[in-house]
């Protein structure tokens, strides 16, 4: 590594896995950018965060590969391999922190999903920072969706902070 980190950890989030267990566009994207983030000593660690979506297997395995093959060391990787959406990303990635005595967080994720994972993770109790992953085209139905998707948030993350 060639600075002092910034960050005690980044938690890569997953995106969707093809058919036949191949890593979609945005999957690759944000974990190049989470490796990126390695090599260049933001962070000590990268905690793969997502489990089994429409297709196998767990996103987070498929993001371990990705950096192994990128040269970052098996033991600089923890994977987290249940969480279904970013409001289970946080609460999952949450008790992994904990354990790990991880306090300074880096959430990598697409530019456009960005302030809705940083509400979920800070909302949770975790002291989060961002890196935005640049997404080279965003259609308008991906704009409409994560607004609502923000929207329905909001209410999804308080629900879960009072234990519903």
């Amino acid at each position: 590594m060639t600075q002092t980190p910034s960050h005690d950890v980044a938690v890569v989030l997953g995106a969707a896995v093809k058919p036949g267990g191949q890593a979609s566009e945005s999957l690759i994207r944000r974990v190049a950018h989470g490796v990126g983030l390695y090599q260049a000593g933001r962070v000590p660690h990268l905690l793969m965060a997502g489990g089994v979506g429409r297709h196998p297997p767990a996103e987070a395995y498929l993001m371990r590969g990705l950096a192994l093959a990128a040269g970052v060391p098996e033991a600089a990787i923890v994977v987290e391999t249940y969480s279904r959406d970013t409001l289970e990303n946080a609460a999952f990635s949450r008790d992994i922190l904990n354990r790990n005595g991880w306090r300074r967080v880096l959430v990598v994720t697409d530019a456009y999903h960005l302030p809705r994972a940083l509400y979920t993770f800070r909302r949770l109790g975790i002291d989060a920072d961002g890196s935005a992953v640049p997404v080279p085209r965003l259609l308008l139905s991906t704009r409409c969706r994560e607004t609502a998707a923000f929207l329905i948030y909001l209410w999804r993350v308080e629900r879960h902070r009072r234990g519903g």
